[in-house]
């Protein structure tokens, strides 16, 4: 029986890190994965992410994200619940609380049956700015194994203690791709290689290179965690539609 948690956060008071920020062209998009780091608990650093969010509500460091399109972030619906907040991302660093771009959310837009949101930013990333790429049905399957990526948990038990500075990335292997998300919406399901997603990975993108063209795409969005072997990510390859109609992408 699986023992979900949605993977939202709250943090305290974090320590300020080196910077490194990401600013590569679009026209320098890998069509393959970077390497893969040690386990996404244990804190295996990312090398190449400029896709990559970080959250934070009300200034306190909160989920993961991704940019994919000039204006508009995507991420989970839980991570964004709260009318009252005011909703920041860092863009175009791996580091939490330095470098990049720090942009205001202006705008909130959530999927009615999915664990899926799109947030509207208040400055355009450049139009040459490399956005994630999104996937279609065909992008993953079952026993394909998939990148998780996530500024969250790099320990059990007191998440809030162990948030990583840094953006991280692991392996999983699909489990099924008709699951559920932490509000019932479908989801990708995948069990543990190296690593599993943890609080304050939700929100952020699960990637995986497409069978049929070799592309690295983004098919799910994190939603919910065991924290030991199993995650779910909804699986926004079946919900672009509602995407394009949002963002237009």
């Amino acid at each position: 029986m699986r023992i979900p948690r949605a993977l939202s956060l709250l943090v305290g008071a974090a320590a300020l890190f080196s910077t490194a920020a990401l600013a590569t062209p679009a026209s320098a998009a890998p069509v393959a994965p970077p390497p893969v780091g040690t386990d996404i608990i244990d804190g295996g650093p990312a090398s190449y992410a400029p896709f990559a969010v970080r959250l934070f509500n009300n200034g306190t460091p909160w989920c993961s994200a991704t940019i994919i399109a000039p204006t508009w972030v995507l991420t989970a619906q839980h991570c964004v619940s709260d009318t009252a907040a005011t909703y920041t991302f860092r863009i175009g660093s791996l580091q939490q609380n330095s470098g990049g771009t720090l942009v205001t959310g202006v705008e909130v837009v959530t999927h009615p049956a999915a664990d899926i949101a799109l947030v509207r930013i208040d400055q355009a990333q450049p139009t040459w700015w490399e956005y994630a790429r999104l996937g279609t049905p065909s992008a993953v399957a079952a026993n394909q194994p998939v990148q998780i990526w996530g500024w969250g948990a790099t320990c059990l038990g007191d998440e809030g203690a162990c948030q990583s500075p840094v953006l991280k990335l692991a392996t999983t292997l699909v489990e099924s791709v008709s699951s559920f998300d932490w509000l019932g919406g479908v989801a990708i399901s995948s069990t543990r290689v190296d690593g599993i997603s943890a609080g304050g990975d939700s929100g952020g993108p699960m990637m995986a290179t497409s069978p049929v063209d070799g592309r690295y795409y983004q098919v799910g969005v994190s939603s919910t965690s065991n924290r030991f072997d199993w995650c779910a990510y909804t699986n926004i390859t079946v919900y672009r539609d509602w995407i394009f109609s949002v963002a237009g992408v």
